[in-house]
């Protein structure tokens, strides 16, 4: 064993005797426990930074901990490769996306290769591999055949640098939430998945989701957005045409002074065409779509309208109520109108003051105001609303429910803010839509033989805001699969999270050519058993993915209702106050750290720098004490390396008495044991688990004594000590545990050896009776931890009640102790 640690050659060695023995290739064994980690895939942007590394060290130690607890371990990557990101990059740098994506898929291996996780490669995939998006596109037409995907006409939000459409989730502070353009509306006709149908599935099968942070499962209830209400029927006046508008209060309808719909309702159009009003509207109402006000912005943005010259009848008085437009409602949110009540709706009121529309109260506190500063929109007494007057206005509502239905002018209704997931992209490096338009047959399905629709190469792939695929003839043109006539592809692509939201799937069986999944490998692995990534994906990836495994069950091919068993959504590593980034020139980039500290001092650093959930700030003084500890313990177990050239005859031990020292180390090694192994499997806490190694480690280095002075059992519990040290370590630091190992004597790998098991008995701290004397005479005693200080011990026999009694009133001149024996009180 040589005196110092050389972490360049020690890496290099271990990495390539694990690949190269391929240890970490799996395969489906029934009668083993299976464990499945999974780290959500990156996009190849090219070399990864610290943030990358935090994410998959998590999965490689839980991989390694699992694996020594006797699990069959699952621990695949790929590569999240279609997409805009490498769209743009090829645009700019003048490449074609394959070549990019290739190219920085290369880098991003090497350096995961480079930090020795324990992967099986040979399940490596790509989403733009046409073996991947084969299936991809299998899914859709599995979503199509079963009305889960349809295409219709929509006002989409359009992202004039990208030219494309962005779902919803995809707009944040009504920016584009790849390149931060600002999102304008067009109305185009779209593909869309109906996850709409699964919305309360969603919701109540949370209560399977027991091992999600609760903070992802609120941010997607809140997205879903469920609320319990009535729909209710406005007629329009003069006409026999009617809206129905849903509205979770009810009990305030004898309160709507005025209607509003949504500058982009599709019913605008015919309720101003000819009239008086159509210019004023239609004006309105471009200036309206050139704003591009997003929910976010409703609350905060001035209140604008512009009434539209026409009325509904309120269904429960027959009121003539006043039909506006305002920018405060947006149509992908509700049914793109809302019933105006501006006394119990803070919007409203804020818009009825500016228009001076009628305030008209209808619920009230205990303690009514005559002068309305804001909305009241807590619950109350019903006033003003005839022979519901006096009524709490909960009970009141549900009256006026069974009203509306019992009359045919409503229904009690569930709405959802979900809405459908637009899929449709303008942009070429995506999975090309599965779909052929024929002038005789319409629209028709590729048959699932003919998949996969390539994606062309002879494409100009140049943002114009139409599809680039239809600058590729050849792909265009095709013949329609029913009546062999000359027919046209779809030339739009699919949103990169539809390739994302089944990968974890095709990992069970990712080579198979004639089908997506074997079920046999698919129900020995699925569910994944442990998910770990950012908590940015919470509404976007994990949402889609859930819907896309109901879907599955519903049609058959599943046996399981959730894809991910347990979450774990790790912190972002940060760097002068804020998150890594390319664009913020704060990227800390792995190669350079690993060259000059080693790939296991950094594992080690970004798990001790705190609770892995949480945000860390970088910092290179932190991966320096990091390395300086794991040249300590080197240099510890290289002082006691001849201990492990020696056979010790275990049963001439009992022979050997122990010194308190020992007995001390043995103790502190299986409590050792016992902490680590609870924070990594229960809580995830590896900066307190590796804390507690720290400290036996620096037991051991305090003790730091020579050999031939300690007998044969002492020598045991010393190599244990050391043993324990090397396998608590291995799957934070493997590499330099692998060496350890190696040199303490043994020839098979540790990744092979099984997880210590603490001792219950040996964890207990040994217990000592202490007597208490005052005037040397026997007064009481006292049981206290061996090992308990001075100071510790002389406070707990002065609150002993004998010891009260005895001393009260009477002067301590002295207070003697014997260690662990005797505590003497001296008084008068």
């Amino acid at each position: 064993m040589k005196e110092s640690y050389d972490f360049k050659i020690i890496e290099q060695k271990w990495q390539n005797y694990w690949y190269g023995e391929k240890l970490f290739k799996s395969k489906v064994q029934s009668d083993h426990k299976k464990y499945y980690v999974l780290e959500m895939f990156p996009y190849p942007s090219g070399e990864p930074h610290m943030g990358h590394v935090k994410n998959y060290v998590i999965g490689d130690v839980v991989a390694r901990y699992k694996h020594s607890r006797g699990f069959n371990i699952l621990h695949p990557m790929g590569w999240d490769s279609f997409g805009l990101p490498a769209e743009n990059a090829a645009i700019q740098h003048q490449i074609h996306p394959a070549i990019w994506t290739s190219e920085n898929i290369k880098k991003m291996k090497n350096t995961l290769l480079s930090m020795g996780i324990s992967y099986d490669w040979s399940r490596e995939l790509s989403t733009c591999s046409p073996e991947y998006y084969k299936w991809t596109q299998w899914m859709f037409l599995q979503l199509y055949k079963n009305g889960l995907a349809y295409k219709k006409k929509a006002v989409v939000n359009w992202c004039p640098s990208c030219a494309t459409v962005l779902a919803n989730e995809q707009v944040v502070n009504g920016g584009c939430e790849r390149c931060g353009a600002e999102v304008t509306k067009k109305e185009l006709s779209q593909w869309f998945f109906k996850i709409t149908n699964y919305a309360q599935q969603l919701l109540d099968d949370m209560q399977i989701l027991e091992e999600w942070p609760e903070r992802v499962l609120t941010m997607q209830r809140n997205w879903i957005g469920r609320s319990e209400g009535a729909l209710v029927k406005f007629s329009i006046s003069g006409t026999d045409q009617a809206f129905s508008v849903f509205t979770t209060r009810p009990d305030t309808l004898y309160g709507v002074t005025f209607f509003v719909l949504s500058p982009e309702h599709p019913l605008v159009e015919g309720l101003i065409k000819g009239t008086d009003y159509e210019e004023e509207v239609t004006k309105f109402k471009e200036e309206f779509l050139k704003e591009n006000i997003t929910e976010r912005d409703i609350a905060t943005a001035e209140k604008r309208g512009c009434f539209t010259g026409r009325y509904v009848i309120n269904p429960l008085n027959q009121e003539k109520v006043p039909i506006w437009l305002a920018n405060y409602v947006l149509m992908e949110y509700g049914t793109g109108m809302v019933m105006g009540v501006p006394a119990h709706d803070q919007r409203d009121f804020e818009f009825a003051l500016k228009y001076n529309l009628p305030i008209r109260i209808v619920i009230q506190s205990e303690h009514p105001e005559n002068d309305l500063k804001e909305a009241f929109t807590q619950e109350g007494i019903m006033v003003n609303s005839e022979k519901y007057n006096g009524l709490p206005s909960d009970q009141g509502r549900e009256m006026i429910i069974e009203h509306l239905e019992e009359t045919g002018l409503g229904k009690r209704e569930v709405n959802y803010r979900l809405k459908d997931w637009l899929i449709s992209r303008q942009r070429y490096w995506g999975a090309p839509i599965p779909i052929i338009y024929c002038p005789k047959c319409g629209m028709v399905p590729v048959p699932e033989q003919d998949l996969p629709v390539y994606l062309p190469r002879d494409v100009d792939f140049k943002p114009t805001g139409l599809s680039p695929l239809l600058s590729s003839k050849e792909f265009l043109h095709t013949t329609c699969p029913q009546c062999g006539e000359p027919a046209t592809r779809d030339t739009d692509t699919m949103d990169t999270f539809v390739c994302s939201s089944w990968y974890y799937l095709r990992f069970c069986s990712p080579h198979l050519a004639d089908r997506p999944f074997d079920k046999e490998e698919l129900h020995y692995w699925m569910p994944v058993d442990q998910y770990i990534g950012g908590v940015e994906h919470a509404i976007l990836h994990l949402l889609y993915s859930r819907f896309f495994v109901k879907a599955l069950y519903d049609m058959g091919f599943l046996k399981f209702k959730e894809p991910f068993k347990r979450l774990f959504t790790q912190g972002m590593v940060c760097k002068d106050g804020a998150a890594m980034s390319k664009s913020k020139g704060n990227v800390v980039t792995p190669g350079h750290i690993f060259n000059q500290f080693g790939v296991d001092a950094t594992r080690l650093m970004m798990l001790f720098a705190g609770p892995p959930e949480l945000d860390m700030e970088w910092s290179e003084k932190g991966i320096e004490g990091a390395s300086r500890f794991l040249n300590r313990v080197w240099r510890v177990i290289y002082h006691y390396r001849k201990l492990f050239q020696e056979k010790t005859v275990l049963s001439l031990l009992k022979n050997n008495s122990v010194g308190t020292e020992f007995k001390k180390l043995e103790r502190k090694t299986q409590q050792t044991i016992k902490k680590v192994t609870e924070d990594i499997e229960e809580r995830f806490h590896f900066n307190t688990a590796i804390s507690a190694i720290m400290e036996l480690v620096n037991e051991l280095y305090a003790l730091k004594i020579k050999l031939t002075y300690i007998n044969e059992a002492e020598k045991v519990i010393l190599k244990s000590a050391i043993e324990n040290i090397i396998k608590l370590l291995s799957p934070i630091v493997p590499h330099f545990c692998e060496e350890l190992w190696h040199e303490i004597g043994y020839e098979q790998s540790l990744y092979f050896t099984a997880w210590p098991q603490f001792d219950h008995q040996l964890i207990k701290e040994e217990e000592v009776i202490i007597v208490v004397q005052i005037n040397g005479k026997l007064r009481d005693k006292i049981e206290v931890l061996s090992g308990s200080n001075e100071e510790f011990i002389k406070k707990a026999v002065m609150e002993l009640p004998k010891i009260k009694k005895w001393v009260r009133g009477k002067n301590i001149d002295k207070i003697i102790y014997i260690p662990e024996k005797l505590v003497n009180i001296v008084v008068h």
